[in-house]
């Protein structure tokens, strides 16, 4: 890391971590934030309200990260701008290709059915771009916990709004969206991908791939349970 030509991060507060690890290294860089740009959203989480660090589970968001990149690039390696405008290019296209199948996806789906009961509350940019109401037993930090009373609000909700389909994701515990799923007869939608990739053999190796899956899933779902 110390030698780095260039450090990444997401930004949005999502990897403390990271920025400890970059500082601690003695990288004399200034980390390239990807988020840069991106018009953000805001929720709670134990009762503060907090900047949603998801960014990209909107694929025209996507666009925005793989712009900084580019643009990171050409300045970090002036001799090999050139390639690098013309392959961000090439992957440009395919996301804002991806951003437009995933709204002819969904919004062929009535928008009552629209609804979705997931393990961790990532969703949220998501939601927004493609029109899906997500409901989650915890807020954005995968550590917290659902108290009871929220457990048991969320069980209420869930029938008097018809959700009929339950997803966990690949990076959180599935026990409790499964506990809350058989208390409101959620019907199980599969696996989502969200702060992890599968293995390169799997159906999400790569963001674009993530995101057409997580797509296709959750389009599945809900069309079998309209």
């Amino acid at each position: 890391m110390k030698n780095a030509d260039l450090a990444f991060v997401s930004g949005l507060h999502l990897e403390g971590w990271m920025d400890r690890l970059i500082k601690a290294s003695g990288y004399k860089g200034k980390p390239v934030v990807l988020s840069e740009g991106i018009k953000t959203r805001s929720m709670d989480e134990d009762g503060k309200r907090i900047v949603d660090p998801h960014a990209w589970n909107s694929a025209a968001n996507g666009v925005i990260y793989v712009r900084n990149i580019i643009a990171a690039l050409k300045k970090a390696d002036p001799e090999g701008a050139s390639e690098y405008q013309v392959n961000g290019d090439r992957y440009i296209v395919e996301l804002q290709q991806l951003d437009i199948y995933a709204r002819d996806q969904i919004h062929s789906i009535p928008a009552a059915k629209r609804k979705i009961l997931t393990s961790h509350d990532a969703f949220g940019y998501f939601g927004d771009a493609y029109g899906v109401t997500f409901l989650s037993p915890l807020g954005l930090s995968t550590e917290s916990e659902a108290s009871a009373a929220d457990v048991s609000k969320l069980i209420r909700q869930i029938k008097a709004e018809h959700v009929s389909a339950y997803f966990f994701e690949n990076s959180s515990d599935p026990r409790l969206v499964k506990q809350i799923a058989e208390a409101s007869g959620a019907q199980p939608g599969g696996e989502l991908y969200v702060e992890a990739l599968s293995p390169a053999d799997g159906p999400a190796s790569t963001y674009a791939k993530m995101f057409r899956y997580n797509v296709d899933t959750l389009t599945a779902a809900m069309k079998r349970n309209q």
